[in-house]
């Protein structure tokens, strides 16, 4: 008969493996909870609008606490590659699916955290903040860092939009055995509290950690708890826990601090156990002793990957229920290691994972309180949204309510399209699989946005997930048109954004629907593209008959650009009406931002695809031809209650064209 433990694993991993964690006996143990998460989804559903002001992650928190809400946070550490930056930030955002109060990042000394590379802790926390729109904590230490150069730190933390800190002392170096305090720097995380405050007010959030079973190097664990009290009363906001396996533990080091009077929120620290050798690394870094009944369990399967993985989802999910059940806990906060699947699967299993689809706009609103009252954005930027931050970071002001006149706006030059955070997720290779190895012809490109559309795979029998202007999947709305978009890309008509007309769409509707509750939204159908100088001559002339459609047509450089639209006049093409509230106008087409975006949207064509192919191939000629020779266009329906005339209008530019090619040929055949 197999041990104990092996049977536990065994019944744990035969558990987790059916119906992707749903079992249903499992579910009715946090019923409670569940009916209250569902009760704040109503709660914030009805006031999903933005505000349009900054609130401290300290009262946000202590919101929900009276509330009584529950959430949680992730906690991430810096990669060690460029192109692991990369893709920490995929981890990001598929982790933000699940809305984190917020997330941090740790502070890694002998990385050089404070400089501007894509490993560093600052750069990391700045572009979860700022590009990822994720409430971004960033740690900081005393480790080997003077008072001025901790200022500087904290000064460029600000400058970027950081809000929010975890103070610590910090470990010693990997060549020093004992903490040593840095010259004119500090010994401890309370002096690094009371400095942050005395230098930066009431700007940051701060939060400090604490050991639940009293820090291994404190000569006690009541004295810890003195030390403790002394972070707090130097003007920290909330505590972070460090990792633990048992929940008394936790509720046991609650009560003693509030005993001694410690009142701000404590919460605690989560690591689902994911391997053998990197939990012992982390329990030896931490000092910390693992519950014998823990080693029990583990040790007799510490070589089977899986089922130490299934044990550790399924420990750190009862515990976390209980925690939750033990009403003394709101928040839980997840030591993550850079994974996703353990700390999802376990948010899952404690109702907490809450893939909202109700939107506050179309567009993700940033949490950064630099852009909190921002309010409209022009629509060309929609598929590429950290972009669009990048070209605007240097903005003092943001349009909020109306876009306004543009023209003394200052949109930031994008001259390296290889910004780690605007760098495609794909590696070449796979980009090159996707788009073709040896291009021909235009029409292969053509084909590529045909594949991209439809879903279909390309003549090699991949799959095209991703074109330069868009490295997504196609929004759902776009489902709605997908058959238009389908036989234009086919034909030459490249498009890169678009969108179709909305009447008065109830706001919680699946695919449209956005901010409050008992709303309407509305949307003017809109068509973005490439397309050669022949379609652009036979739609000019097209389009003198459609007086309700707004377009602009521009070539690369500019010379040529033509627009009926009023220069220094947005247009409204999304809006939002709901009770209570002006009309909310969060996308509008500009004419002088179009000329912004043409710049950038003409250039992917070379610094993403055609930097791909060798410059003397023939696959490049033709990714540069088009870049030279096509036109950028955008069409506005400004109808919106009526079926849309611009598909209308590109057909039958497209008519022109085969008729003026029918012509040629018959003529060239009878001469």
């Amino acid at each position: 008969m197999a041990p104990v433990s092996q049977q536990i694993c065994n019944s744990v991993a035969t558990s987790l493996e059916s119906k992707s964690y749903q079992e249903e006996s499992e579910m009715r143990e946090v019923d409670f909870l569940e009916k209250s998460y569902c009760d704040e989804t109503d709660k914030r559903n009805s006031i999903i609008l933005p505000n349009f002001t900054y609130t401290p992650l300290s009262e946000r928190m202590n919101e929900k606490i009276s509330a009584g809400e529950n959430w949680f946070s992730l906690e991430f550490f810096p990669p060690r590659t460029a192109n692991g930056a990369v893709n920490l930030i995929s981890r990001f955002e598929r982790m933000n699916e699940g809305n984190p109060l917020f997330c941090d990042v740790t502070w890694h000394p002998a990385g050089d955290p404070g400089a501007d590379k894509p490993t560093s802790s600052m750069t990391v926390a700045s572009t979860m903040l700022n590009y990822c729109g994720i409430d971004t904590m960033l740690h900081i230490t005393c480790c080997q860092q003077t008072r001025a150069e901790l200022k500087k730190h904290l000064e460029k933390a600000r400058d970027l939009g950081i809000r929010n800190l975890l103070a610590l002392r910090g470990d010693p170096p990997a060549n020093q055995i004992e903490w040593k305090a840095p010259a004119n720097g500090f010994n401890y995380a309370t002096d690094l509290v009371k400095f942050i405050r005395q230098e930066f007010g009431n700007f940051f959030t701060i939060c400090v950690a604490a050991y639940p079973s009293g820090h291994p190097t404190c000569t006690s664990y009541e004295d810890d708890l003195i030390h403790l009290k002394e972070k707090v009363d130097a003007g920290s906001d909330f505590i972070i826990t460090q990792l633990f396996f048992e929940t008394d533990t936790y509720l046991k080091f609650v009560t003693d601090c509030r005993n001694i009077g410690i009142t701000i929120p404590i919460i605690p620290g989560i690591l689902p156990i994911q391997a053998y050798q990197s939990l012992r690394h982390i329990t030896k870094l931490s000092q910390l002793e693992l519950p014998q009944e823990l080693i029990d369990i583990i040790e007799p399967i510490k070589n089977n990957d899986e089922a130490i993985k299934n044990y550790g989802i399924h420990q750190a999910t009862q515990m976390c229920k209980d925690l939750l059940n033990s009403g003394m806990v709101n928040g839980l906060h997840f030591y993550t290691l850079n994974k996703e699947k353990a700390t999802i699967t376990v948010l899952k299993n404690v109702g907490l994972w809450n893939e909202d689809p109700m939107r506050p706009l179309p567009w993700n609103v940033p949490v950064s309180y630099k852009r909190c009252t921002e309010g409209v954005r022009p629509i060309f930027w929609s598929s590429r949204p950290k972009s669009y931050v990048y070209r605007t970071a240097t903005w003092d002001e943001f349009p909020n309510g109306r876009w306004g006149n543009s023209s003394s706006a200052s949109f930031r030059d994008l001259n390296d399209y290889y910004l780690f955070y605007l760098k495609s997720s794909a590696p070449a290779k796979e980009l090159i699989a996707q788009w073709g190895e040896n291009l021909t012809c235009e029409q292969d490109v053509w084909n590529v946005f045909y594949w991209y559309i439809t879903g279909l795979e390309n003549d090699d029998g991949v799959s095209v997930e991703r074109i330069p202007w868009n490295d997504e999947n196609l929004s759902p709305e776009t489902q709605l048109i997908l058959s238009e978009l389908a036989d234009l890309n086919k034909n030459g008509v490249l498009t890169i954004n678009s969108q179709p007309s909305v009447n008065a769409a109830p706001s919680d509707d699946p695919i449209f629907g956005w901010g409050n509750t008992n709303g309407y939204v509305f949307q003017k159908a809109y068509l973005e593209f490439f397309t050669d100088s022949e379609n652009i001559s036979n739609l000019k002339k097209i389009l003198e008959n459609y007086p309700q459609v707004n377009y602009h047509m521009v070539n690369k450089s500019g010379d040529d650009n033509y627009t009926n639209c009023d220069s220094l006049e947005p247009i409204a093409v999304t809006w939002g009406v709901f009770p209570g509230k002006e009309i909310v106008q969060p996308t509008v087409v500009d004419p002088i931002a179009f000329n912004s975006w043409k710049d950038e949207a003409f250039a992917l064509w070379t610094e993403q695809w055609g930097k791909l192919y060798p410059k003397d191939s023939q696959s490049y000629k033709i990714i540069e031809n088009i870049h030279d020779t096509y036109y950028l266009v955008n069409l506005v329906d400004n109808n919106f209650p009526s079926q849309t005339c611009l598909f209308e209008i590109v057909n039958e530019m497209l008519a022109l064209k085969k008729d003026s090619s029918a012509v040629t040929s018959q003529e060239v055949i009878s001469s």
